[in-house]
């Protein structure tokens, strides 16, 4: 393997360290942020090539070191290798997310195995393994501090679970298996992606009935970028087919929103069935490998769940606790919809969004196209941002003197409330063609203290796919797009505080099932008059919003959520079922179906699928693992009620959320820091308030026991 490594980096023509931004540590940007004005695709290859070189020259220092292993010249010098390909891989892969193009595609593909080959070469090297192997069970932990524990625990897990224990041919199986999980993985996301960008749907001005004038400008605007005055586009963005779904007064129109919405990647030349399919098997055969019986038991066996029985426990127990509530609901919009049709009403997939939309108007007198003006992007940055001032002490200078990638992206400066300087963080708010759907938070460079004791601070990227700004309005979001906005910034949150000795255990690099606490718990403050108050002001006249407009929103935050809630655990039991095969699976779309089916709020819908654009567990980070949503919510709900039993901006309570939650990051057990903010183990009880179910059957105590 390391001959084929070294023979594709002799295959590249490497550039002069003059030429390439990547040969050296970035300097002359503030605080040492990429170089974007000078970054171009070409720089990206022979930059990994040289990182991968060096990084193995990095490896080979360790295992020649001819001194016993020890914990600081085995386990850190390990953490603290392979800087120079970080460097690179630091700006591709987000990019690749967020500014990508074919020439970017192209490259990941050629680049993937290589980086394969270079991690498992460095998980099966028989003696680097030794040397951890040494330290492991040699080691006096009562001479190490809880973070060094961690990463000694984490650097030995992370070689016997990347095939360390293997021998013989088993090796090279592993070897194979990952390369092509590496490539399938790649390949799902780029067929998202491109598929997404052909969809377009032409529409004249007799189809718009029921949109509001946002959604018709921004079709319209649209259109005219394409050349065809007086005609409206509409695309599959997120923002554009959750207005429509939800306003269109024309059924017909909706239901082929939502077919071409929900049918994405089924067929043709970015049909992705075929790839999760072999993802699938390919990492049960991965699992079967390593001892384990299916993925998610080898997965889940370093989350707080432990095991799959106890995710199954979560999710079912509260698919029994909001099933009833849910089924209410149906009751209620079904009568609802009949009401105001006169007829007796189905209620469909592409229906539920117009028919509730209306019954929470009418209920709540609830529009959120009237709420758009009080939510301006520049007084939301300022208000979500100011959260973190309240709170923490933090404050965000725009800092046009750094880079960005591309005009839409916005760089701040975040200081501490000493005055101090905590990193960097970009924001890049709006679709376009090269960036992925969805919303999410990376960075640039993570925290970490060097070898010389100095505190390298992050550099966080926070992306979104809100409403785009017209000729005529600024960008005006939803309520919806508040919260998004809220989460994602609670990741930047998690990495811009991080305050640790390693870079693989700051920020967001914690457990799966409690990466998402800090930005789950940030969104309840979107029902939080004294938040809401601070910001949210008319673009036009600067009235603040009306006290009944708060009043509707805190009333109707209950509103939908049994839907919301069995929404979330098809798609958690949709991503176990797929996780949990002992063989392959045959017909895709059956499969799916019978996964969901104890959740289900819709009879089947032919050609419309989840998984084939599932890019959380089929291209990310979330294989067996999208449950946590709900585990972390069951965290973020019971953590917000301690802050409500304080005040949501108690100085006293932020600062313990700060200093045992968000400045830890991966360093110690997360129950075991949970229970230092909060005193006790998390209990499903403040979930069920907030959302305000009744039912505590079958509910587990808390969420932390496990099997």
């Amino acid at each position: 393997m390391r001959k084929t490594i070294i023979a594709a980096i002799a295959a590249t023509s490497i550039m002069s360290q003059a030429q390439n931004p990547f040969f050296e540590e970035f300097s002359g940007t503030p605080h040492g942020t990429p170089p974007f004005d000078r970054i171009t695709v070409a720089d990206y290859e022979p930059a990994i090539d040289r990182g991968i070189k060096l990084g193995l020259e990095g490896v080979d220092k360790i295992v020649a070191n001819p001194d016993a292993p020890t914990f600081e010249n085995t386990i850190v010098a390990l953490e603290r290798s392979g800087r120079d390909l970080d460097r690179v891989l630091n700006v591709f892969y987000p990019l690749l997310s967020s500014l990508s193009d074919d020439a970017m595609m192209e490259l990941s593909m050629k680049i993937t195995p290589r980086l394969s080959d270079y991690s498992t070469s460095i998980s099966l090297n028989e003696g680097l393994w030794k040397r951890v192997k040494a330290v492991h069970d040699s080691a006096d932990t009562t001479r190490l501090d809880p973070e060094d524990k961690t990463l000694l625990k984490r650097t030995y897990e992370s070689f016997t679970r990347n095939g360390a224990l293997l021998e013989g041919a088993d090796r090279e199986t592993y070897s194979k298996l990952s390369s092509r999980l590496s490539e399938l993985t790649t390949l799902f996301g780029q067929n998202v992606l491109k598929e997404m960008n052909t969809y377009e749907v032409w529409l004249s001005a007799d189809d718009l009935a029921g949109l509001p004038e946002s959604s018709v400008e921004a079709a319209a605007q649209a259109a005219r970028e394409k050349g065809r005055e007086g005609e409206y586009l509409f695309t599959l963005d997120q923002p554009v087919y959750t207005a429509f779904i939800k306003y269109s007064e024309r059924p017909d129109l909706r239901e082929k929103m939502y077919r071409l919405y929900n049918g994405r990647n089924r067929q043709g030349e970015y049909n992705n069935i075929p790839v999760m399919k072999e993802i699938a098997e390919t990492r049960l055969k991965l699992a079967n490998l390593l001892g384990y019986k299916t993925y998610a038991d080898y997965s889940l066996a370093t989350t707080m769940a432990a095991n799959p029985k106890n995710v199954y426990t979560l999710l079912n127990s509260l698919r029994d606790a909001y099933r009833p509530a849910q089924e209410a609901e149906f009751k209620e919009l079904t009568d609802f919809a009949t009401s105001i049709e006169g007829h007796p009403v189905k209620i469909m997939p592409w229906d539920y969004s117009f028919y509730a939309n209306k019954l929470k108007n009418a209920k709540y007198s609830y529009n959120e196209e009237e709420l758009r003006p009080y939510f301006e992007l520049n007084n939301v940055i300022d208000g979500v941002f100011g959260l973190a001032t309240r709170l923490y002490g933090l404050t965000f200078e725009k800092n046009t003197a750094i880079p960005v990638y591309h005009p839409d992206v916005t760089a701040f400066d975040v200081k501490d409330k000493d005055g101090s300087y905590l990193g960097v963080i970009y924001t890049d708010f709006f679709p376009r063609s090269s960036k992925r759907p969805g919303a999410w938070m990376t960075e640039f460079k993570g925290q970490e203290t060097t070898a010389e004791g100095v505190n390298s601070r992050p550099h966080i990227t926070i992306v979104m796919n809100f409403t785009k700004p017209t000729g005529s309005k600024p960008s005006l979001l939803t309520p919806y797009e508040v919260e998004t906005f809220l989460h994602e910034f609670g990741h930047g949150l998690h990495g811009l505080l991080a305050n640790t000795k390693y870079a693989s255990l700051a920020g967001t690099n914690v457990l799966r099932d409690f990466v998402e606490l800090p930005s789950q718990f940030n969104e309840n403050y979107l029902t939080e008059k004294e938040f809401l108050d601070g910001f949210a002001r008319h673009y036009q006249t600067g009235e603040p919003i009306p006290a009944e407009l708060v009043d509707r929103i805190i009333a109707s935050s209950q509103f939908g959520a049994a839907y919301a809630c069995l929404r979330q655990l098809n798609f958690g039991l949709i991503d176990m079922a797929w996780h949990t095969i002992t063989s392959p699976v045959d017909d895709a779309a059956k499969f799916e179906t019978e996964a969901g089916a104890s959740v289900a709020m819709f009879d089947p819908i032919e050609g419309a699928m989840s998984s084939t654009t599932f890019s959380h567990i089929f291209a990310g980070g979330y294989a067996a693992g999208y449950y946590s949503y709900k585990w972390a919510e069951v965290l973020d709900a019971d953590a917000f009620a301690h802050f409500k039993e304080h005040g949501i901006f108690d100085s006293e309570t932020a600062d313990s959320f700060r200093k045992n939650i968000l400045t830890k990051g991966g360093t110690e057990d997360p129950a075991l820091l949970y229970r230092r903010f909060r005193g006790h183990d998390a209990t499903i009880d403040a979930l069920l308030e907030r959302d305000g179910i009744k039912t505590r059957t079958h509910i587990p105590e808390d969420i932390n026991k496990k099997d």
